[in-house]
């Protein structure tokens, strides 16, 4: 089930091309493309949240959509009340077009990403279910999640490494799997190549970096 409607431009930035054009943690965008509908923020670190990326991207109707824990730093975006959406975990949303669903990304053993940031990832309902882990461990609350297309981090020292995003992967059985967050800041990009050593024959696997 290899897709071609799906960019990633480098850790977790990524762009679906559905019924609508959307954005996740835009990094390393190489052009004003200013054609999203919908920017999606996963939390506030600089890879994540990149005002200048974003300024690439919007256009007069943009929604950005982030947690609620980023409402002080919106402002950085200079945009109207109306085109920012602010979210919590584990809520079902319908926000214009999209329907989402966020769920927890934290860390158990690290401090980067505490659970009580309320950061997020998204499940994406459009063509496919579509989930983006955001930066998160392996942890209990999303092994379970039922998607057809699951973008995981696999860089480690922030995030799962590689071998405990494959174990993910495996319990979370989606059709295709894109990883993400290695190659760049964190990870070696050889561990795409490891990841999808380890990942059961019936899991397709698309490496975009």
């Amino acid at each position: 089930m290899l897709i071609d409607n799906v960019k990633v431009f480098g850790q977790n930035s990524i762009r679906i091309n559905s019924s609508k054009i959307i954005y996740i943690d835009p990094l390393y965008i190489d052009q004003n493309y200013n054609d999203a509908d919908f920017i999606l923020i996963t939390h506030d670190h600089y890879d994540h949240f990149s005002p200048d990326d974003i300024s690439k991207l919007i256009k007069n109707d943009t929604i950005i959509i982030m947690p609620e824990k980023m409402r002080s730093v919106a402002s950085k975006l200079n945009l109207g009340a109306n085109n920012v959406e602010f979210v919590v975990p584990n809520q079902m949303y319908h926000i214009g077009a999209l329907s989402f669903k966020t769920v927890p990304s934290y860390n158990i053993t690290k401090t980067f990403h505490p659970k009580s940031n309320n950061w997020v990832g998204y499940i994406l309902d459009l063509d496919k279910k579509y989930y983006v882990a955001g930066d998160t461990d392996n942890v209990p609350e999303i092994r379970m999640i039922e998607c057809d297309v699951a973008f995981v981090p696999i860089g480690g020292t922030y995030t799962m490494n590689y071998k405990e995003a494959a174990e993910l992967i495996n319990t979370m059985q989606p059709r295709l799997v894109i990883p993400v967050h290695y190659g760049t800041i964190v990870g070696e990009k050889a561990d795409g190549e490891r990841f999808r050593n380890m990942l059961e024959p019936s899991i397709e696997c698309q490496l975009m970096i």
